[in-house]
């Protein structure tokens, strides 16, 4: 059928919007009438060339939305069913099967691939096929062919069109505090980058009871928002080194540390702020994706120091984003503090206000 899509032709350009084809669902294949889809950073960073993808292409990855229709072996929803959309998994290697779907051997062919593992695509254009599946969904569309794995059924009374980031963002923030550090209450933790992904895991470790939650963000009305969720102590870049900063407020320094914008001079602050048996989560995508950080081997080995990578904060999102529906529901989670809608024919403009700091999470609706 015919669908209105954001198509991006080539690195750097501007997304066009344009009349696509979508084809009809394959046998475990959804497909979702969009309310709603987040802007992420991933989305910008397959943009700017940061990851790969093909182009032509059809991005998003932050879908909710109704199911309109279903494959024939799909038994999980229905026509009807309100869901949010998430990442692809392929539900049967030792990874999915340990509740650990973020580190599927085949999530790369499977939310990077460019079209279904058959080599086919599920969008075309007058014919020719579009680089598409991006996280199983390529939501920047009115209409989206996700997969029984990566839908996830909510309440017909959810404020659908606001839920799509918690299918990557909320997710990979809040499950940071809650799934991969744990984070326990009296703790402290240091949240580098005030977008959604930071205060996300701000949200979340206000909910946990973390005692002390400090934030570094350059920008000051992100900083505000970030004391208004849960944050006792906000930082300044311009006011001087990141560990000094850290450690007159906790100076012993502080039991965890999750990271979203991968840059290596930052990183090494983040290592100087940490107690002993502190952990660091890197959360952010490099600019340069063969980026390394260097570190003092002994002071890490001395301090015994944990630095683990997370994927959407090892969430499973059908356990896990119900658990984020529920916390949104008794108030620990107000999403509605993040978002700024936008029609959908404003995605450009909506990508620049972003990048000026002007708003802090786009969400396009119909």
């Amino acid at each position: 059928m015919d669908i209105t899509a954001a198509v991006i032709s080539e690195i750097g350009a501007d997304f066009t919007i344009e009349t696509v084809q979508l084809a009809e669902p394959a046998a475990d294949e959804v497909v979702v009438a969009i309310a709603g889809v987040g802007l992420c950073h991933t989305d910008l960073a397959v943009r700017h060339g940061h990851l790969p993808f093909p182009f032509p292409a059809v991005l998003g990855h932050e879908g909710s939305g109704t199911v309109t229709a279903i494959g024939h072996a799909v038994t999980k929803v229905a026509p009807g069913d309100k869901v949010v959309l998430s990442f692809n998994s392929c539900g049967i290697c030792p990874q999915c099967k340990d509740d650990a779907p973020g580190y599927c051997p085949s999530f790369a062919p499977l939310n990077f691939g460019g079209g279904r593992v058959d080599g086919t695509s599920p969008i075309t254009r007058d014919g020719a096929p579009l680089g598409s599946e991006f996280f199983g969904q390529s939501s920047f569309a009115s209409h989206a062919i996700a997969h029984e794995r990566n839908v996830v059924k909510v309440a017909d009374d959810a404020p659908l069109e606001l839920l799509g980031p918690l299918g990557c963002g909320v997710q990979t923030g809040a499950g940071s505090v809650l799934n991969s550090l744990d984070c326990q209450p009296g703790s402290s933790l240091l949240v580098v980058g005030g977008g959604a992904v930071g205060l996300s895991a701000v949200m979340a470790a206000a909910a946990r009871g973390v005692e002390t939650v400090i934030v570094l963000e350059t920008y000051e009305i992100r900083r505000q928002l970030a004391l208004e969720l849960g944050a006792t102590h906000v930082l300044d870049p311009a006011d001087g080194p990141l560990s000094e900063q850290v450690r007159a407020i906790v100076p012993a320094g502080v039991n965890y540390a999750i990271d979203t914008v991968a840059i290596a001079d930052v990183l090494g602050e983040v290592v100087l702020s940490m107690t002993q048996r502190g952990t660091v989560v890197l959360l952010g995508v490099p600019s340069n994706p063969e980026a390394t950080l260097p570190l003092p081997l002994l002071y890490c080995q001395g301090l015994g120091l944990r630095i683990i990578g997370v994927v959407e904060g090892d969430s499973n999102p059908d356990t896990f984003i119900p658990e984020l529906l529920e916390m949104h529901r008794r108030g620990q989670l107000p999403l509605e503090k993040l978002i700024t809608t936008f029609p959908f024919e404003q995605l450009n403009e909506a990508i620049a206000q972003q990048h000026r700091g002007d708003v802090l999470k786009v969400v396009l609706t119909p």
